[in-house]
């Protein structure tokens, strides 16, 4: 038997004990961690890298990440020649909105609004910020588009 105190990412197989929760008594069918998103490229990782300074100013000790939609965002407003955007200053401003001015807050998450010029007729645009922990329970936050889980 697994000792979940020392591996707490599911495994197919576990059961999940939640009372109250959704799921509690179900059976774990498959697991895709946060690890493997990043190493996919679904998620982008903002701790490391060019990006890791600006996230550790908004959210120090928090490893922060953006889905690859996000990351397409920032790339075309990053390339667009008519604005001078740089991929620091759209992160800064994206994870400042995230915290200064949400539209919608709910546990573990809120909708945010951001001015992002260089992205085509679209200026403001509506993000989502979930704060959850990883699969080893360290706090994560993941910058993602409304649609987007």
């Amino acid at each position: 038997m697994r000792d979940i105190s020392r591996d707490p990412t599911p495994q197919p197989g576990d059961v999940v004990h939640q009372p109250g929760h959704p799921f509690d008594g179900f059976t774990v069918i498959s697991v895709y961690t946060r690890a493997q998103a990043i190493a996919d490229g679904v998620l982008a990782d903002a701790s490391t890298g060019d990006l890791a300074e600006v996230s550790a100013q908004h959210f120090p000790g928090v490893n922060v990440s953006m889905t690859a939609a996000v990351f397409a965002l920032i790339e075309r407003a990053v390339a667009s020649p008519k604005h001078a955007n740089d991929w620091r200053g759209v992160w800064h401003d994206i994870l400042h909105m995230s915290r200064a001015c949400p539209v919608s807050v709910w546990q573990g998450g809120r909708l945010f609004r951001v001015l992002i010029t260089g992205t085509g007729r679209k200026r403001l645009h509506t993000l989502k910020a979930i704060f959850h922990p990883d699969e080893t329970g360290r706090p994560c936050l993941t910058i993602m588009l409304p649609d987007e889980d």
